[in-house]
C-alpha cells in the first residue's frame, strides 16, 4: 500500500532503463478504470444469477482473490523495476488502494451477508478460527495503510512512513495464509498465491542485502583511499 513516491534510484541501474514510455503516457486513472472491472462483473454476475448455488461464498471468494492479486500487484512493482527494468511506481499507490477496495468489500460481504451483522458470533469467530484471526490481522494492516496513502500523511510521518508502508508484507503473509486454511485444504491456487508472495518478499531480502553490500564496500573503498 505505497505511493508512487519512492527511491528508485538502485546501484546499477541508469534513468534510461528505468523509464517506459507506455507507462508514463497511461493515466492512474485508467488503473482505477482497470481495477474496478472485476468488481463490475462481480455485480453483473450477482444480479443474474452467476454465483452457483452459493452466492454469498461465491461474493466472499472472489473478492477475496481479486483483493490478493492486486496485493501481489502491488508487490511485484519493485521487482519488476529491477530485473525487468519496468517502472510501474507511479501505479502502486492505486494498486494498493485497489487492493484495500475488494478487501473491504470482502470483509462487508461476511459481516453482512454471512454474519447478519451478529457481533458478538463474529467476534467469537475471529477468536476461535484461525483463518480469521489472520485475515483480519491482515485487513486491519491494510486499513492502516489506506489510510496513510496520501501526500499529507508522508509530509508529517516524514521517514516513519517508509517504516509503517513495510506492514504491507505482514499483510500479504498474512492474506496468503488466510485464504490458504479458508479453503480447508491444499489445492494448487491458494498454494500458488501464498508461493508468488513469499518469492516476492524473499527477492526484496534479496536487493536489501545486495544494496547493503555495495554500501559496504563503498565504504571499505573510501577508507582505503
Amino acid at each position: 500500500m505505497s505511493t508512487a513516491r519512492t527511491n528508485i534510484g538502485a546501484p546499477g541501474f541508469s534513468l534510461s532503463a528505468r523509464i517506459n514510455p507506455w507507462a508514463r503516457r497511461l493515466p492512474v486513472w485508467a488503473v482505477w478504470v482497470l481495477g474496478l472491472i472485476p468488481l463490475m462483473l462481480l455485480v453483473y454476475d450477482l444480479f443474474t444469477s452467476g454465483l452457483g448455488v452459493e452466492p454469498i461464498r461465491a461474493l466472499e471468494h472472489r473478492l477475496g482473490r481479486t483483493a490478493l492479486y492486486f496485493l501481489i500487484g502491488g508487490l511485484a512493482v519493485s521487482p519488476l523495476l529491477r530485473l525487468a527494468r519496468i517502472n510501474l511506481m507511479k501505479f502502486r499507490r492505486a494498486l494498493g488502494l485497489l487492493c484495500f477496495t475488494y478487501a473491504g468489500l470482502h470483509v462487508l460481504v461476511w459481516v453482512v451477508m454471512d454474519m447478519g451483522l451478529l457481533w458478538g458470533q463474529m467476534l467469537k469467530d475471529i477468536v476461535k478460527r484461525p483463518y480469521l484471526t489472520v485475515g483480519m490481522g491482515a485487513f486491519v494492516i491494510l486499513v492502516i495503510l489506506a489510510l496513510t496513502s496520501n501526500n499529507a500523511s508522508i509530509r508529517r510521518l516524514k521517514g516513519k512512513w517508509q517504516r509503517l508502508h513495510r506492514l504491507v508484507y505482514v499483510a500479504a503473509v498474512l492474506a496468503g495464509v488466510h485464504y490458504l486454511w479458508s479453503v480447508k485444504a491444499w489445492p494448487v491456487k491458494p498454494v500458488l498465491f501464498l508461493g508468488v508472495i513469499l518469492a516476492l518478499l524473499g527477492l526484496r531480502l534479496l536487493f536489501r542485502r545486495g544494496t547493503s553490500a555495495r554500501r559496504a564496500d563503498k565504504t571499505a573503498v573510501k577508507s582505503i583511499s
